[in-house]
């Protein structure tokens, strides 16, 4: 037995019932598939209830979301450079908060299927 079906055996170990769907040729978990969607929905939602009436002195949500995107800017500025972080800002913050909801999401939203 090679090294790569070792690998691709273990890969293939399950725990539990799985939600599959297919389409086409492509097999899609649907438990990640309706989680990710989900958890991109209520972070749009959450997003848009926060800058819905922007203010100078930024109060409960506008303030938890001026803070992440500060938390998320000084990290780009620090680790890319000054004269670039501000071009990969979207990409990156998109990225952050994306990984963050989903991994806390996972996390707290019980599936049993």
């Amino acid at each position: 037995m090679s090294f790569n079906s070792l690998l691709t055996n273990f890969a293939e170990l399950e725990v539990g019932q799985h939600l599959y769907w297919q389409i086409g040729s492509i097999r899609i978990h649907g438990q990640v598939f309706l989680t990710s969607w989900i958890l991109l929905g209520a972070l749009l939602v959450f997003i848009s209830i926060g800058t819905k009436k922007m203010e100078n002195d930024p109060k409960g949500l506008q303030n938890l979301l001026e803070f992440l995107w500060d938390y998320i800017r000084d990290l780009a500025r620090t680790q890319i450079g000054e004269k670039v972080y501000r071009d990969w800002m979207p990409f990156i913050g998109t990225l952050f908060l994306f990984v963050f909801v989903s991994n806390w999401g996972g996390a707290l939203i019980p599936w049993r299927l």
